[in-house]
């Protein structure tokens, strides 16, 4: 374990700090729809405003990391230019627009005359958010946990600290001018807050990792506060005997190539054995144009790939341009390696046989199952999220993508006229238990 990874108690003044968002939090979960709704375009239009101090302050990051060699693929996480700024201020208005996940009526039940067991849905509180590389995890961050209700504490990375504060300091801006108390969210500058962060149960309701796989597991191994998250990203594409292989191949470039540093990219395609030689004459030479270096087994290398799988391989979360390459017999065999090395998160099948594509479906136990379709719409903003959190792998739910649905808890609320439990346990008076209208 890395050595930098050490859970410590948290000092008074961070103690403070979390107990003030915890206050406003709970102030925050008070305020109407529309009040939560004008926070977050007050926090866009605050951003929008300082555009250029923020890309600025990105260059600064990107140089600096250059300078301490970050690898590519976080490189490529930690820049934040003026395009991918305006699609993230763009997703913060997106998420004032969705429906208010508060206060939903979910279950009315009598139980007994004028005994009414109603279900509404709340906040969770105050969410633990750390993450690396990328400071448009924080824009998205910061406006789901607004629009659900939720306090933050924030701990970004160290190779975009100049970013994020710039960020923070115009997201609170935007909350100062609204009826949110900019207090709400906070954000964390060192790692030892950040492991200290793990010793806040009690003020803290959920942790959420979005960094390497040693940290998310460090987290998940040392905190009681419950966490929501994946450590790896190893998705597959399945090519079918029953596939169109130019359809297949724009799917397979599409889920590797457009952006590889992404969990969502696939890392190992799974070829059948009956098509594999002309889909490999089309796809070598076009993956090889593009830069992504093909490692295959022993069948695959017969028919073009040059370089040698491992085992190793097969389990590995690239985040880059290299692709694994597997010749499987059957469709059983293609479930077989997926359900051993599958991290959960999304995995597709390309096929014109209906019947093959819902047996993948139902079979293949990840967060997403997709047919005929690239893997990276795994996505909450491609799903109508507006934003993410980040993608939890769990079986539990929250599930993929997780959103304003995903930050919401609920509780029972119970309205009397005086009833007692004793008055049921003779047997002489009965429930009714008569669902109601929502």
């Amino acid at each position: 374990m890395n050595n930098s990874f050490e859970v410590l108690e948290p000092s008074t003044e961070l103690v403070k700090r979390a107990i003030e968002v915890r206050r406003s939090a709970s102030a925050l979960a008070q305020i109407s729809d529309n009040e939560r709704k004008l926070a977050l375009f007050a926090m866009a239009d605050s951003l929008a405003s300082r555009a250029k101090e923020i890309v600025d302050a990105n260059h600064e990051d990107l140089n600096r990391s250059l300078q301490e060699g970050l690898n590519q693929a976080l490189r490529t996480r930690l820049k934040l230019d003026e395009a991918k700024l305006k699609e993230s201020i763009e997703g913060i208005r997106k998420v004032a627009l969705l429906p208010d996940p508060l206060g939903i009526l979910q279950l009315k039940r009598e139980l007994d005359l004028e005994l009414i067991l109603e279900r509404i849905t709340v906040p969770l509180g105050v969410l633990g958010v750390i993450f690396e590389a990328r400071p448009d995890a924080l824009i998205q961050i910061v406006s789901l946990a607004i629009r659900s209700g939720n306090g933050a504490i924030l701990k970004g990375g160290s190779e975009a600290i100049y970013t994020n504060e710039v960020l923070m300091k115009a997201l609170k801006n935007g909350l100062s001018s609204s009826e949110v108390n900019p207090q709400a969210i906070t954000l964390l500058t060192s790692r030892e807050e950040s492991m200290s962060l793990l010793r806040l149960d009690g003020i803290v309701d959920l942790i959420i990792p979005r960094g390497s796989n040693e940290l998310v597991r460090f987290i998940q191994e040392n905190t009681h506060i419950p966490v929501l998250g994946h450590a790896d990203g190893i998705c597959h594409l399945y090519v079918d005997i029953a596939a169109d292989l130019d359809q297949a191949l724009r799917i397979a470039i599409d889920s590797k190539t457009q952006y590889p540093a992404a969990c969502n990219a696939i890392e190992t395609l799974l070829i059948h054995q009956d098509i594999a030689d002309p889909f490999l004459s089309k796809a070598i030479p076009i993956f090889e144009q593009l830069g992504v270096k093909l490692i295959g087994d022993s069948d695959s290398q017969l028919l073009g790939i040059t370089n040698c799988a491992t085992e190793d391989d097969w389990a590995t979360e690239y985040l880059d341009l290299i692709l694994s390459v597997k010749i499987v017999q059957t469709l059983d065999d293609a479930l077989l390696h997926i359900n051993r090395y599958s991290s959960r998160h999304t995995e597709a099948i390309v096929t014109n046989n209906k019947e093959t594509a819902e047996t993948f479906l139902r079979a293949v136990n990840s967060s997403g199952v997709y047919h005929n379709c690239s893997t990276r719409f795994a996505d909450g903003f491609r799903y109508g999220f507006g934003a993410e959190v980040g993608i939890s792998t769990q079986t539990l739910p929250p599930r993929g993508p997780v959103g304003l649905e995903g930050l919401v808890t609920y509780k029972y609320l119970l309205h009397g006229e005086g009833h007692i439990a004793g008055d049921y346990s003779s047997g002489d008076q009965q429930f009714t238990h008569k669902t109601l209208p929502i």
